[in-house]
């Protein structure tokens, strides 16, 4: 039993630790971001949490994969009750700490957690073959190829077996206790609505030496499971469990369609329109000698909201499938704007933490990992704002890579050159100067 207590703290104390270590680094990343203030309006904002994170009330404009994420999305959270038990036992040598604590509200704890445990299982064999017999079109786009598709594959198959060792668990441990070998003192049965049932169905043909082997193999199996669940959180896309209540409570709360203004412009706008402003002044002493970018360049150049929003992304490819120019043939991906994100502040992020701050490796988000093919392909609709389940924005993304290559680099397709010259020089789109703009109701 020692032994057993002392390998549970080491998985514990490792388990926990690499994690620790990994959101460390996540949270580093997002700080290279630009400052943003999100911090108004914080009902609102708890209650868009609640609603659009906790309440999932956006997955269910497609009401059928909304309940099948239900199931394993409630089930998740029930079950990590069940393994603050589990963590208590291994520590200390209890088997079943609450069960003599809660009584028949323990058995209602548990069964609860099996019922939607075999909602979760049949949930999750429903998610493999949409992925791959059904393979549904937006879960096969060319940006969901090598390690993306397999890590949709993944977290399935670790749910699969999850719910595999839980059964074990609990049907050997009934075995044994209708036999009076189980660790909790007493005879008779837990209770607990289907490994009541599966438990003797399955495994009371084995010996008591048998069953508690199998027993401890599925409370063995389900912690390390958990374990290394926990750590593949971080570089998987399903980080979005953790990553979904903090990115919806920091959500843009204001009217979608609306854009932000450059500071750096609107301070020199604001400086023409000044009577008292002086040109040839010296600067003030509290001015940047560096004026701040115009747009983004890289991810450096993006607020830390944009790379919490890398982080959340889910994959699921709705912002992709409702998006107008992907339907169109055009080469943009909402989806793929995220994902590439995310992968670029990863990788500058390492390189930062491993060769100081000021690291530079001579690449950059716009070029190196999304085109201006990519971003100019966008119509500015808010498709993929209005369907993103955990509310995030690619297209201020977007706006940000587009202002760069218009205002850094002069690069603009030829069709928008001609409008804004003729903004420059007309004060309007049109090829015209104000004085004729009118001349088109004379003609006959």
């Amino acid at each position: 039993m020692i032994i057993s207590q002392v390998l549970f703290g080491i998985l514990l104390f490792v388990g926990f630790g690499l994690f620790a270590k990994n959101i460390i680094a996540i949270r580093q990343n997002i700080n290279l971001g630009k400052d943003l203030d999100r911090s108004d309006q914080k009902g609102k904002r708890i209650k868009t949490m609640l609603l659009v994170a906790f309440g999932q009330k956006k997955m269910f404009q497609r009401v059928l994969p909304a309940v099948f994420h239900l199931f394993i999305y409630v089930a998740f959270l029930l079950t990590s009750t069940e393994l603050i038990e589990i963590i208590i036992d291994g520590v200390f040598g209890f088997h079943r700490f609450f069960h003599p604590l809660l009584g028949s509200f323990y058995t209602l704890i548990i069964s609860t957690i099996e019922v939607l445990s075999v909602l979760a299982f049949i949930a999750t064999l429903v998610f493999l073959a949409r992925r791959n017999l059904l393979r549904v079109p937006r879960f096969h786009m060319s940006e969901m190829t090598g390690w993306p598709k397999l890590d949709g594959n993944i977290i399935l198959y670790l749910e699969i077996i999850l719910l595999v060792c839980v059964f074990t668990m609990n049907g050997a441990d009934e075995a044994l206790y209708l036999k009076g070998e189980s660790h909790v003192a007493g005879q008779g049965s837990f209770g607990f609505l289907v490994s009541s049932y599966t438990g003797p169905w399955l495994f009371s043909s084995f010996d008591v030496e048998t069953l508690h082997v199998l027993e401890r193999v599925g409370w063995w199996g389900h912690i390390l499971v958990v374990f290394g669940f926990l750590n593949y959180l971080p570089i998987s896309k399903h980080f979005h469990i953790i990553m979904a209540f903090p990115n919806t409570y920091f959500s843009n709360l204001k009217s979608k369609g609306g854009l932000t203004n450059l500071s750096a412009v609107k301070d020199e706008v604001a400086k023409m329109f000044d009577p008292n402003f002086d040109p040839y002044a010296a600067p003030a002493e509290t001015e940047q000698a560096v004026p701040d970018r115009f747009g983004a360049k890289d991810v450096e150049d993006l607020t830390w909201k944009n790379l919490m929003d890398a982080y959340s992304c889910t994959e699921c490819g709705r912002c992709t499938s409702a998006c107008p120019a992907n339907q169109t043939g055009k080469k943009l991906s909402p989806r793929k704007i995220m994902m590439d994100t995310r992968d670029r502040l990863e990788e500058v992020g390492r390189g930062k933490r491993k060769n100081g701050k000021d690291y530079q490796d001579g690449k950059a988000l716009l070029g190196d990992y999304i085109s201006e093919e990519e971003i100019w392909a966008c119509t500015s609709c808010n498709a993929c704002v209005q369907e993103c389940p955990v509310n995030i924005d690619p297209l201020s993304i977007i706006i940000d890579l587009r202002r760069y290559a218009v205002m850094e680099e002069s690069k603009v397709p030829s069709e928008l050159a001609g409008m804004l010259t003729n903004i420059e020089n007309n004060g309007a789109p049109w090829q015209f100067a104000q004085a004729d703009r009118f001349k088109w109701a004379e003609e006959q």
